[in-house]
This record gives structure tokens, C-alpha cells and sequence, in this order.
């Protein structure tokens, strides 16, 4: 029977090794045989360890002559920082040496995973306490500090190691849910829960009264404004949070999506919150119609949410991005040529790369003199005015609000055609 840290050992070689995405090695069957409560620590363990992987490198360094195979490693990783967060040595150290000892071609490494976790036990917590928030990957910490400055590069991986607790959209009364739930409410009208659990066994989730998204993730759909009877499109919609944002309002949605696996979990989504959106299948640069208002989030590095998926620095390596901005721009001017004459645009992307962001509106309206930055609709609580760039968009970094938790990190821009 599969065992969480078994799981979570899977998880890591998958990322680590083969370069896949959390959400990929749980696709792959990583969590198969766990209940809902294991499938829950699994999780906790592997990201734990993504976060912490420089921290546990270091508490095993004296304690090895050469490094170990990756499997080996990385099974070290994980019960150091185990270790090191106070948990039951005895336990940790003595399924770490199990998990190797079935393996095929490691399972005479026993030993060492024994030696080395015991005598890493002794002072990892002490070491660990102290060591500095681990650091952002060479390809994506140069062009961060660049556009940033060291100082801020500092606060977002402190901000991105301290990770991040659930924030929930709902479809009415966010205090009343606040209170029940015994979360807080964030400057974006979100519900914050620290210490969320099983969150599909909570009150409300099965009613629909409420869905999972980061508080920052449900700012561009606050920003379009979306009134009741308009015609509105969620282009890349998936996996949904915004769609039934706007659903909400009233407004007549299409949701938009290349993917029909992806659009599986849209329609879940709406069905369980009672919400209704069209539904389409295609490829956004091949549709055509007309509308009020558009929300194109579009697809990106997705390095503002790292607070959330420590796996994705480790993952990917910086390539491909040229081919993503590309995409953006094309994109971008695609879902403007749909936009009705005196309608909006919000173009949004969980991105800190300017590329992704500033820059592509930049270039945008300098093609587009139809449309013009729409700096009003930033004007709102919660939206610090130094936070709204040259060009008239929206920047937000996951350091924000670190005392309440930070965010993700997002660009956005409400782009009004005349």
C-alpha cells in the first residue's frame, strides 16, 4: 500500500529528475490508493521539500563523501526537512530506509540513508532555523532582479518559501463565510483560510457556495465589471475561477478553451456552484464573434505563483518563453479585434516577467490607438496607486500583504476601445 512519503517520494523524482509539473505527476497516477487526508500530506510533504530543497541540501552536505543517485537524494531531501520541521525521527528515518531497501537497483544504499539521516537529526532544526529563504533558480532570478532590485527579489523569496494559505472566492456574503469558515477577509473581498485542511470536506464546497482561487486571481475579473445581460467572453478560461466570477454577475458568459480535458474541470466547476457559461472548444485565435467585455488570461511562465507550486521553478529552466510572449501578443490582439466598439479588455497573466506583462501592453497600445489603459478602474481598496505602472497597468508581487500571506504574483490592465 502506497504510504504518503512514498507519494511524495514519487512526486519528487518526477519533478526533479523528469521536469514534469506537480499537476502532471498527480495526472500520472501519483496519489493513486490514498484517501483524501493522505493525498493531503503527500502533497504537503513533497512541496515542503520543493521549497526546501537548498536548506536540505546543506543539513546532508557533511554528512556525504559524493552525492548520492537522484532517487537516493532526493528521498534524503525529503526526510531532512521532515527532520528539520520537528517531526518523530525515529518514524521518518526508519520508512526513508524502507522505502529505499525495495527498490531494485538502490536498495543496498540502505545504509547510508541510514547513517546520514541520523546523524542529520541531531541538529537539523537548529541549522534549519536559521538558514536564509532558499533562492529563486539562476535563469529566473537575474531577469527578477533586474526588473525589480535585489530588496524586492529578497521579500518575494521570502515570500514565496513561507508558501500560501487558501483563499476562496464566493458567490455571496464573503464576510458571513469569513466567520464560518473562521477565515479572514483579504483587501481583494477573498476568504482567507490559514489552516484550511481537506478543503473539499468544508462547509459549502459540495453546496457550491464558494470555489479556490488566489485573491489576486480573482482581481481581473473584478476589474472588467461585468454587468448583467452582456455579452462577455473568458478567453484560456480554464479551470474556471474567473468564468464563474462573471457568471455571477449576471452577464451572458462564453468560456473558451483549447483543451477539452481542461474544459472537463470548467464545467465540474459550474455545475457543482449552479453557475451557467457557454461552453466552446477551440483554439482562441480562430474565434470570432462579438462582445462587451473580454478577460484573456492568457498562458505564461506562470512565475507568480510560486508560493503555490514550489515545483515550478525546478521544473522549468527559462526556455520556451520566447515562444509563449509570442503567443501573448497574438493573442492579445486577437481578443481586441472581438472587443464592441466602446467595450473592455482585461489582459491579465500570473507572471513577474515584464515581458509577459507591462511590456506587452506597452507595444499593444502603441499598435491600438482604439484602445487606451483604463487607469480608473485600478482605483479601488485595496490597490495601492504605487503599484499601477507607466503604461497604465496593475502590477502585483507575492511579497504584498506578506504579513497576511502574501498573493500571487499578477500583471493585469483594463484596456477600454473607444
Amino acid at each position: 500500500m502506497t504510504t504518503p512519503r512514498q507519494a511524495a517520494l514519487n512526486m519528487l523524482n518526477q519533478v526533479l529528475a523528469e521536469g514534469r509539473l506537480m499537476s502532471e505527476t498527480t495526472t500520472l497516477r501519483a496519489l493513486e490508493g490514498l484517501d483524501g487526508p493522505s493525498k493531503a500530506r503527500a502533497l504537503r510533504l513533497a512541496n515542503e521539500t520543493l521549497r526546501n530543497i537548498e536548506r536540505a541540501d546543506k543539513l546532508l552536505k557533511p554528512h556525504l563523501r559524493k552525492l548520492p543517485a537522484p532517487y537516493v537524494q532526493n528521498m534524503l531531501r525529503l526526510a531532512a526537512v521532515e527532520l528539520a520541521q520537528g517531526g518523530d525521527a525515529h518514524g521518518i528515518v526508519n520508512e526513508a530506509v524502507a522505502l529505499v531497501s525495495k527498490h531494485k537497483k538502490y536498495g543496498s544504499m540502505k545504509g547510508l540513508v541510514n547513517a546520514v539521516l541520523r546523524k542529520t537529526a541531531a541538529d537539523a532544526p537548529g541549522k534549519f532555523a536559521i538558514m536564509r529563504a532558499p533562492r529563486l533558480p539562476k535563469w529566473l532570478r537575474g531577469p527578477l532582479s533586474e526588473a525589480y532590485g535585489r530588496e524586492a527579489l529578497a521579500a518575494m523569496e521570502a515570500a514565496h518559501h513561507a508558501g500560501a494559505p487558501i483563499d476562496i472566492s464566493v458567490k455571496s456574503d464573503a464576510a458571513g463565510w469569513a466567520e464560518k469558515l473562521g477565515g479572514t477577509l483579504t483587501s481583494f473581498g477573498s476568504v482567507r483560510l490559514q489552516d484550511a485542511g481537506q478543503v473539499t470536506a468544508l462547509e459549502g464546497f459540495e453546496a457550491g457556495d464558494w470555489w479556490v482561487q488566489d485573491s489576486a486571481a480573482s482581481l481581473p475579473a473584478q476589474l472588467l465589471d461585468a454587468q448583467a445581460g452582456e455579452a462577455v467572453l473568458d478567453m484560456c478560461c480554464a479551470p474556471g475561477g474567473k468564468t464563474m466570477q462573471l457568471a455571477a454577475t449576471g452577464a451572458r458568459v462564453t468560456a473558451l478553451d483549447a483543451s477539452e480535458t481542461r474544459l472537463k474541470r470548467v464545467i465540474e466547476n459550474l455545475t457543482r456552484t449552479g453557475l451557467t457559461a457557454e461552453i466552446i472548444c477551440a483554439d482562441a485565435l480562430t474565434h470570432e464573434s462579438s462582445y462587451d467585455a473580454i478577460l484573456l488570461d492568457a498562458p505564461c511562465s506562470a512565475t507568480g505563483t510560486i508560493r503555490r507550486h514550489p515545483d515550478l521553478p525546478h521544473a522549468k529552466t527559462g526556455d520556451g518563453f520566447s515562444e509563449l510572449i509570442e503567443l501573448q501578443t497574438r493573442m492579445l490582439a486577437h481578443a481586441a479585434s472581438l472587443v464592441k466598439s466602446g467595450g473592455r479588455l482585461v489582459f491579465c497573466t500570473c507572471s513577474l516577467l515584464p515581458d509577459e506583462g507591462e511590456v506587452q501592453v506597452e507595444e499593444f497600445l502603441e499598435t491600438h490607438p482604439e484602445f487606451s489603459a483604463d487607469t480608473s478602474a485600478l482605483e479601488r481598496g485595496g490597490i495601492d496607486p504605487a503599484w499601477i505602472t507607466q503604461e497604465g497597468g496593475l502590477r502585483l508581487r507575492p511579497d504584498y500583504f506578506a504579513e497576511q500571506g502574501g498573493i500571487d504574483g499578477f500583471y493585469m490592465a483594463v484596456l477600454k476601445r473607444a
